[in-house]
């Protein structure tokens, strides 16, 4: 690009309507290589269309960074917040959504999943916009729970369905277990060994012999 002696600015590059900063690419390449980051990982994204996997960063950093600066709260609603895994080991990143109905995005991310980590979100929103929030869904992390306590008091935890059956199915094994072994002392076989299944099961499934 040329460089120009502007009144205002004194000597500058020109700026061009396709570029932006310094970013050796286009506007329009960058929203291409940040369109097919979403569907690829980065190395296929760099491989598939010829360019290196930094030009794929940049790009991706570059509409992040721009999202974030132009990104609109507003009123939430409903939030979820859940970890997912990154690495070997235990790595984990803690995720917060938007949920309300027509509008679901992702709103954050912070390392780990900590009580410390879950806080920062809520110190980005801010108190006005937490004491709207009337839905927090999530899983049975205590972390989680302990903040959406302190935060969200007067939003309705909704708890995820996967951990409430496993509490329940141990739940029942311990029931089951303790029960066979009081049979037993009082002197009674116990029946109610390897039935788990029977019942977990429900009854319209259940064949003669489990019965």
């Amino acid at each position: 690009m040329r460089r120009v002696n502007c009144r205002q600015c004194g000597v500058v590059v020109e700026e061009v309507p396709w570029g932006t900063g310094k970013h050796s690419s286009t506007k329009v390449y960058i929203h291409f290589l940040g369109y097919w980051a979403r569907k690829l990982s980065w190395k296929e994204t760099a491989e598939e269309f010829r360019t290196s996997w930094d030009k794929v960063h940049d790009a991706v950093a570059y509409l992040v960074a721009w999202g974030l600066e132009h990104r609109v709260l507003g009123a939430i609603r409903a939030i979820g917040v859940d970890e997912i895994q990154y690495g070997k080991g235990h790595k984990y990143l803690t995720l917060v959504y938007q949920i309300d109905l027509g509008c679901t995005r992702l709103l954050w991310i912070g390392k780990e999943r900590t009580v410390k980590t879950f806080r920062e979100f809520f110190a980005m929103i801010g108190p006005e916009v937490s004491a709207k929030i009337e839905f927090v869904c999530s899983d049975m992390w205590k972390p989680y729970l302990g903040v959406i306590r302190e935060k969200c008091s007067q939003a309705l935890n909704i708890l995820e369905r996967f951990h409430i059956v496993a509490k329940v199915n141990k739940a029942l094994d311990d029931i089951r277990a303790a029960e066979a072994r009081r049979m037993k002392g009082d002197g009674y076989e116990p029946i109610l060994t390897k039935s788990r299944w029977c019942l977990l099961k429900r009854p319209a499934n259940l064949t003669a012999n489990q019965k």
